[in-house]
């Protein structure tokens, strides 16, 4: 396994991890696959287990929508540990798809994904932090959560 300093850079950043979501229906919160991590759609989970709710462009403005999309990165990061034991088994993110419950006219749907995209950077480095996205919008999600986002990630 090479030098890897996930867990460290994380605890640098000085943020919490929430609660590791249980699942809501018939899925898996994530699933190995050889060498690959597949996370489920997550949503912003907070410490008391509660979720940020609400649309962007209308209840939350853009800069809390990236600070939702940072807070669902969190969740997903809290499901890694629970489930792999460490940030440091994961050797790179590969994709990230990010959803974003937003009004029709809201356009700035890569913006709020960065929330994420930032934080799984910082976590893991540029290099191996930012691997191919999507970022789109929806109509409604579930619960009336601001974002939810899967992602792939490669695994040591």
């Amino acid at each position: 396994m090479e030098n890897n300093h996930a867990d460290e850079r994380f605890a640098a950043l000085g943020l919490n991890l929430p609660p590791a979501p249980a699942p809501l229906g018939v899925y898996k919160p994530c699933l190995i696959d050889g060498k690959y991590l597949y996370l489920s759609g997550h949503g912003p989970v907070q410490d008391d287990k509660s979720l940020i709710i609400g649309r962007i462009g209308a209840a939350l403005d853009m800069e809390q929508g990236k600070l939702a999309a940072r807070q669902v990165g969190l969740t997903m990061l809290s499901t890694i540990v629970a489930n792999v034991g460490s940030l440091n088994k994961v050797k790179r993110v590969i994709k990230v798809l990010g959803m974003v419950n937003c009004t029709p006219d809201f356009e700035r749907h890569p913006y709020i994904i960065n929330g994420c995209s930032e934080l799984f950077a910082a976590v893991w480095g540029e290099e191996n932090g930012i691997g191919v996205r999507s970022a789109v919008g929806f109509g409604s999600l579930p619960d009336n959560i601001p974002v939810e986002i899967e992602a792939l990630f490669e695994l040591y």
